[in-house]
């Protein structure tokens, strides 16, 4: 009951409450966001509320993955990721708000969906669910140093953001390979690309 409990508040805080960050907003060394162009800072937005979709589908899959284990020392880990996690969160939504935008209108779709696959992922077992999480974090590495890239050159405030939580995901994916994770198929891999590519896309704009 308290496991539901936890499950039900986290999925509600996610998605409705205003995030909290455990630590400060990354600050670049130089302030230049006040000479972005519109169309400069509505591309910024459009990749930071991917970002920030990225981080309310890291909820889900922590929270689900909790949910679905019976090893309480892994149920551990994943709650202390998705701890971890929720400073991204709050730094996205900060971000956001200060380029003038809003975060996924699709965000409960988007938070189902991978709440679906991280209890598909606890269900197969332990290994293979550590392994989900090495593979989605590669993944969100390879898709935040696409945003570093993409980013406007000016753009120092977002860069900062995306620096530091690429570090962090890099740090998450070791720990679960340091937990006993097993390398998913490829095939599985692909699968999982595929849905990334879907979801950046559609994200981007709603």
């Amino acid at each position: 009951m308290d496991t539901l409990l936890t499950t039900l508040d986290n999925t509600l805080r996610t998605l409705f409450a205003k995030p909290h960050a455990s630590a400060p907003l990354p600050q670049p060394s130089f302030e230049a966001s006040d000479s972005l162009s519109e169309a400069d800072k509505q591309h910024a937005a459009g990749l930071m509320r991917v970002n920030h979709v990225g981080e309310v589908c890291a909820q889900a899959l922590y929270t689900a993955q909790a949910l679905a284990t019976k090893n309480e020392a892994l149920k551990r880990h994943f709650i202390k990721a998705s701890a971890e996690e929720s400073k991204h969160l709050a730094w996205t939504a900060q971000r956001l708000e200060q380029l003038g935008s809003r975060p996924s209108l699709l965000n409960p779709l988007w938070y189902a969906g991978a709440f679906g696959l991280g209890l598909v992922a606890g269900r197969l077992g332990d290994a293979w669910s550590l392994g989900f999480v090495v593979e989605t974090e590669h993944q969100v590495e390879a898709h935040l140093d696409s945003h570093l890239r993409e980013l406007p050159a000016a753009d120092a405030a977002s860069r900062a953001i995306v620096t530091e939580m690429k570090a962090d995901e890099a740090r998450h994916a070791l720990d679960a390979q340091h937990a006993g994770a097993k390398p998913l198929p490829a095939p599985v891999k692909t699968l999982m690309t595929a849905a990334a590519k879907v979801m950046t896309t559609v994200a981007y704009k709603v």
